[in-house]
């Protein structure tokens, strides 16, 4: 189904308010699931917000406001006091980009949460700052190291964002074959998964998302990637999270941003990075048809094209389940 960002942001913002988010808390969920939409990562987007919705309607008990654990003048720890992630991840985002601008470099951690999001979303808010960033975050156990069919980490994102004097440079990678939300998508639409990308719960390989979601997804890259795997599920227990994080509730990011000018000036580094990005994207060709990018050229593309167009394709599936949700909670408000 074809719709417009505007009425995308609405039917994500209205389902936001459905399951008692503010105003300003919808907004803040519903810009970054739709900044995936705008992207081409579907399963980001409004796809999520159905899993944001099961969520809490699962676990409605136990949500608090985010407070500070511990805080010095370049570091921030937030419980997110079980509030979904993309809240908690703008929170630290914002306060860490605040003490770094202040004072040069700082770190922010969070747990306590869920559902953290697209760690690009978060650097780019520090790369339209003029900030390095550099992102991590460690969840429950659902992949297998290599050389086993039992989860020992999560998926485990990391990201890193660079200012330059064009687009900035963005990389947002996860550590697992398939992302979680790509299999839940998956199982919603009764598409299969890849061959080699997921076990069962008995450790049998699986094509069924179902399965693969009661069992543990492999890691991508093989022992380097479950190496960088391992080290971002540490930089979890940095930030307070459980040795082995309760299921969707105990999510954790570390978060880290520097003025470049603690080492060299930024409009220098910016020249770099862009004459560096240049020099990669003019390197011979393999195919014609898959030529050396950046990181964040596809996304920076297809956001401007989809914006161009005002046009964002959803799956039918998703788009009438999150109406339903809005029609059922205007009932509900309206008969009280």
């Amino acid at each position: 189904m074809e719709l417009t960002v505007r009425e995308a942001h609405a039917l994500a913002f209205q389902a936001m308010r459905a399951v008692g988010h503010s105003e300003k808390e919808a907004g803040i969920i519903a810009d970054h699931l739709i900044d995936c939409e705008l992207r081409g990562i579907g399963y980001g987007g409004l796809a999520r917000a159905l899993s944001v919705v099961e969520r809490i309607r699962k676990r409605p008990e136990g949500r608090r406001p985010i407070s500070v654990v511990r805080e010095t003048p370049v570091s921030v720890l937030l419980d997110g006091g079980d509030q979904a992630g993309y809240l908690v991840g703008h929170r630290a985002t914002v306060m860490g980009i605040e003490k770094a601008k202040a004072n040069g470099i700082a770190v922010a951690g969070m747990h306590n949460t869920w559902y953290t999001g697209m760690f690009a979303y978060y650097m780019e808010m520090a790369t339209k700052e003029g900030l390095v960033g550099m992102a991590a975050g460690a969840s429950d156990w659902r992949v297998a190291p290599a050389g086993s069919n039992q989860a020992r980490f999560g998926t485990n994102p990391i990201a890193f964002g660079f200012p330059s004097s064009g687009d900035p440079i963005i990389i947002d990678a996860g550590l697992s074959s398939v992302m979680i939300s790509e299999a839940t998508l998956a199982k919603r639409l009764g598409q299969e998964l890849a061959d080699g990308v997921a076990y069962d719960a008995d450790g049998f390989p699986t094509k069924d998302p179902a399965n693969g979601l009661e069992g543990a997804f492999t890691v991508w890259g093989g022992h380097k990637g479950s190496a960088l795997a391992i080290a971002v599920q540490m930089f979890g227990l940095l930030c307070g999270s459980a040795l082995k994080p309760d299921p969707l509730s105990d999510c954790a990011l570390f978060l880290m941003f520097m003025r470049p000018d603690i080492l060299i000036e930024e409009e220098i580094l910016r020249n770099q990075i862009s004459a560096y990005a240049e020099a990669v994207r003019s390197a011979q060709s393999i195919d014609a048809l898959d030529p050396p990018r950046m990181p964040f050229d596809r996304s920076a593309n297809e956001r401007r094209r989809r914006l161009a167009e005002d046009a964002i394709d959803v799956a039918d599936h998703v788009v009438q389940s999150l109406e339903a949700i809005v029609t059922e909670s205007e009932r509900m408000t309206a008969a009280v």
